[in-house]
């Protein structure tokens, strides 16, 4: 126990009121003696929990000054208290919970006491037991997910650049980042859900199914100097509380209204999820449970950010590999210890609590590969053995077909086996930018693309790899095809009609444009028309230029095309070799062929279409699904320069 040593400057002849003083004194240290030692319950994650899930077990994370020897207590039917979990922390206590399949939703209370010595005299001190009785809601169980699948059209939002449905909600003067600027780009703008709520029907519109946004989890983060500038974490990827929604972007109650009010139009929501690292200002990081909470290294150690050591099987070592793993992503972003059962549970049942509380349908997780990989496969479990097949796609930012495959389920025989379902599809994102970009050749070209999709039996469902032409970490498509329509329109045709579950980053319907110079801000850029004071409304025909709106209407026709089509979205791919800078491959099942052609030719052709009679016998004619136009003879069709072709086969 401390001591408080008060020194106190008194006059001689003032002795009476000295001796009074120091009664005074001395009580106060008694008092702070018994204040020393008093509990308290500051914190208890999950914040509630529901009744009828299907693992019984809970593990809650309590937190308090001076708690971990109490006795806890609880009496509520159904509900068993196993066991007591204390740490190195003597402000934390974990409790193990069984509630079985018969529990009642309802309020249980926790019990902690404690007791607690109290001087009295200067030889007589007294025992008082302190109570402290927490209420802790156990909810029913009443969500239910939608399939999220190749079905689907995936738009990503950042909410921060995209709508600003709530100015009162801009900045707050009690957060570490009280700025809001929409002059500066590396500032927080202001956009936030019910920004997003407005929009609901311009999505509808563009044919999209699912809306993916950027992590909305609280990020109370200091504004931190990158390349010199000091800018905010708008992007929300350094969570400082899992269980509050940024109070910017409207708090816990309006993503919940967010959710039910796309629902209500036909539309899922992916929530990002961030497994890897916190925030620097994470609340438990003030005061943490343990040591290893987070991966702890003698001196600073960052991730090498390759991914190399951790598949490489044969040849790597471990030392690279620890590096890879449990080195941190910037200084900035602690790394957590998923070793540590306490941080795996913590993080499954905030997952888990997520798709009760809020009613979202799938995940995307971030730096996924930066995860220890075991953690992962539990973690999934945990949502597939709650939640059916629910779509959960991981950020695999590498580039070759083996590093990608190895991190999801596959067809590898590996001595670890992932059970991601689904991969955000880099490199195919990257053969198709660069075979776009590319004069047809031997490998090059649009044999990039098909080169790529050659290897999808490493797959065990391609169909269900997130393919993307940009996002919110990588250049603008329209600026990396040299804003060239032909180009554009090739690389939106190929997103829509191949295989895989297509992402569109906001703005590329309307060409937003942009590359990461001088940093990332440069294609985060607000979404124009998404606040009051904006000079054009790009959700508007009228707000869009010509040349924005043959882009949008390019993406709405073939995206509500698809929607409606089975044949494009879960019929079998059949790809044909490109020749003569053409490059042809057929989506099609027992009632529906389409065939697509691609060209890059600088000049249009005649195309023989002898060499594809596989797919084509039995059909006599063909509709141009984007000009309309009937075609009677598909012996030799006429391919444009520079042109994307769809046509529904009919017999």
């Amino acid at each position: 126990m401390g001591f408080i040593l008060i020194s106190i400057n008194q006059p001689l002849y003032s002795m009476k009121k000295t001796i009074n003083l120091w009664i005074i004194l001395y009580s106060l240290l008694c008092a702070f003696s018994s204040f020393a030692q008093t509990p308290s319950v500051d914190r208890i994650n999950p914040t509630n929990w529901y009744v009828r899930m299907k693992n019984p077990k809970l593990q809650l994370l309590v937190y308090g000054k001076n708690i971990s020897d109490c006795e806890v207590k609880i009496n509520y039917q159904g509900v068993m208290l196993e066991k007591i979990n204390k740490v190195e922390n003597p402000n934390y206590l974990f409790l193990d919970l069984n509630i079985a399949p018969e529990t009642k939703a309802g309020q249980l209370d926790i019990e902690f006491s404690k007791t607690i010595s109290i001087q009295k005299g200067k030889k007589k001190t007294i025992d008082q037991i302190i109570k402290i009785t927490q209420p802790f809601q156990l909810k029913i169980r009443d969500k239910k997910p939608q399939v999220i699948d190749s079905k689907d059209l995936i738009y990503l939002i950042l909410p921060d650049r995209f709508s600003n449905g709530d100015p009162s909600n801009d900045k707050f003067a009690d957060m570490a980042d009280s700025e809001s600027d929409r002059k500066s780009p590396f500032l927080r703008h202001g956009g936030d859900l019910l920004g997003i709520q407005n929009h609901l029907d311009y999505f509808t519109e563009l044919g999209v199914t699912t809306l993916w946004l950027n992590p909305v989890i609280e990020n109370n983060q200091p504004q931190t100097n990158e390349g010199g500038a000091m800018r905010s974490a708008y992007h929300g990827y350094g969570f400082t509380d899992q269980y509050n929604v940024d109070k910017r972007l409207g708090g816990n109650e309006a993503y919940k209204k967010l959710v039910d009010a796309a629902h209500a139009k036909g539309l899922k929501i992916i929530q990002d999820a961030v497994y890897n690292h916190v925030g620097i200002n994470h609340w438990i990081l003030k005061d943490m449970p343990m040591k290893d909470w987070l991966n702890q290294w003698k001196t600073y150690t960052n991730t090498s950010y390759r991914d190399e050591p951790v598949v490489d099987i044969l040849h790597g070592n471990k030392s690279d590999f620890e590096v890879m793993q449990n080195g941190w992503f910037v200084p900035f972003l602690p790394d957590l210890n998923q070793k540590n059962p306490y941080v795996a549970n913590y993080l499954i049942q905030h997952a888990l609590w997520t798709v009760e509380n809020f009613g979202i349908d799938g995940w995307r997780i971030d730096t996924y590969q930066y995860n220890d990989l075991p953690f992962m496969n539990r973690c999934n479990d945990a949502l597939s053995n709650e939640y059916g097949n629910m779509f959960i796609t991981g950020e695999n930012a590498v580039n070759n077909i083996y590093s990608q495959a190895y991190h999801v389920k596959n067809n590898i025989n590996l001595p670890f086996k992932a059970n991601l379902p689904s991969a955000n599809d880099f490199v195919l994102e990257g053969a198709i930018l660069e075979g776009l970009n590319q004069n047809f050749d031997w490998g090059k070209g649009f044999n990039k693309i098909y080169s790529v999709l050659s290897n999808d039996a490493l797959y065990q469902d391609p169909n269900l790899n997130m393919t993307f032409l940009d996002n919110h970490d990588h250049d603008r498509f329209f600026s990396i095809v040299g804003e060239d329509m032909n180009k554009y329109k090739l690389g939106i045709g190929f997103l829509l009609t191949t295989r895989g579950v297509p992402q569109l980053y906001y703005g590329t319907e309307n060409l937003t444009k942009n590359f990461k110079n001088p940093s990332d801000a440069e294609v985060r850029k607000d979404f124009e028309g998404g606040w009051a004071d904006d000079k054009v409304n790009k959700f508007l025909a009228s707000g869009r230029t010509e040349k924005e709106n043959e882009s949008f209407n390019f993406v709405k026709k073939l995206a509500n095309y698809r929607k409606n089509s089975d044949a494009l979205t879960t019929g079998k791919l059949t790809q044909y070799l490109p020749m003569d800078g053409i490059y042809v491959y057929f989506r099609h099942n027992n009632n529906k062929s389409v065939m697509v052609i691609m060209s890059q030719n600088k000049e249009g052709r005649n195309l023989d279409t002898n060499r594809f009679m596989e797919n084509i016998q039995g059909n006599i004619s063909a509709k141009n699904i984007m000009t309309d136009e009937l075609i009677s003879d598909l012996k030799t069709l006429k391919i444009p320069a520079n042109s994307f072709t769809i046509l529904e086969l009919q017999k």
